[in-house]
Order: structure tokens, then sequence, then C-alpha cells
């Protein structure tokens, strides 16, 4: 069986608070793969969120998601984080306050155009942490409600400021 690996656009956004790519799933595809290539928080050191945006898009910020991740560091004890019911994707990257640290994540997002299943996904990222080293992460999650998903946002973390996300870059190919 012939696979292939298909470009559906790329998408980047500066001094924004939120990260929107629209319109990328359809019924062409059943599986996705978005590529972060450079999240820069300067403001704080943080995690940032991943939420879905539904056929109309409008952001699904229900308590629809969950996940669990297994945070590897180099530099001091593994961890892991996980909610069954929460309102976001939590650990999806990650950033300190200076450019020098940044994450790269690649993220396969499985089903999320068919309103009959639940949308599944799975990521790693591999981050720099300047000052301490080298981590990595590799995590699963689920929206938990059976519908249409067209989307997805992006926003940092909860301890960050408002005007968070100073430059965020994004590739997203469609897998069949």
């Amino acid at each position: 069986m012939a696979t292939n690996l298909e470009y559906i656009k790329s998408a980047s956004g500066t001094d924004i608070t939120q990260f929107n790519i629209t319109d990328i799933f359809s019924s062409k595809y059943d599986v996705y793969h978005i590529n972060i290539y450079e999240y820069i928080n300067s403001d704080n050191s943080d995690f940032f969120t991943m939420r879905f945006l539904d056929s109309g898009g409008n952001l699904i910020s229900d308590n629809e998601y969950a996940y669990a991740n297994f945070n590897m560091r180099f530099y001091t004890f593994s961890s892991q984080n996980k909610s069954a019911s929460t309102t976001e994707i939590n650990n999806i990257g990650y950033s300190q306050s200076n450019s020098i640290s940044s994450t790269a994540n690649t993220i396969s997002i499985y089903n999320p155009f068919d309103s009959s299943s639940f949308t599944f996904v799975d990521w790693q990222s591999a981050i720099n942490v300047h000052g301490f080293g080298g981590a990595g992460a590799k995590a699963i999650a689920c929206h938990k409600n059976a519908e249409q998903i067209t989307g997805v946002n992006f926003r940092a973390g909860s301890s960050a400021s408002p005007n968070s996300i100073n430059s965020i870059k994004a590739y997203v190919y469609g897998y069949r």
C-alpha cells in the first residue's frame, strides 16, 4: 500500500494571545501532522496548549479533552501530567523567557473531520531549556466528543502573560 504525506499549508503568528490554524481538516485525509518548528514566548516560561475548532470555526473549550504526557529531562527527574477531563490539551510544547529556548513538535491528529468518531492526538517534542539542557516529551490525547473538527487553536499556558506568543510557526500535512 503506497502512502503519501501531502503539504496542506503553513501558518505563523507574532505578538498574539492565541494562534488559530483554520480550515485544515477535510474528508480528503484521515491523519494530519502539524509540525511546530518555532514557539517563542519571551514574556514567561510556560507550556502551551491546544484546543480544536468545530465545523463552524468555534473554539471547543468545554470539558471534552483527555491527555497524558511523559516529560523527559536530561537535567532532572522525568515527570508526567494527565487529565481525564479538561478544557484543553496541555503541555503541547514549551518556551522559556528567551529565544534560545524553543520547542520543535510533531503533532499527529486522527479522524478530526469524521463526525462519528472521537478525535485522537499524539505528539512528541524536543525542547532546549536554556541554562539546563535538553528535554523531550511523548504524549497522547483525545477529544471525547464525536463532532467534525476543522482547525486547531494554540495558546500559552496559564502562567504566561496575556500577550504571550511572540512567535509561532507551523506546517500542516495530510497523510493518506
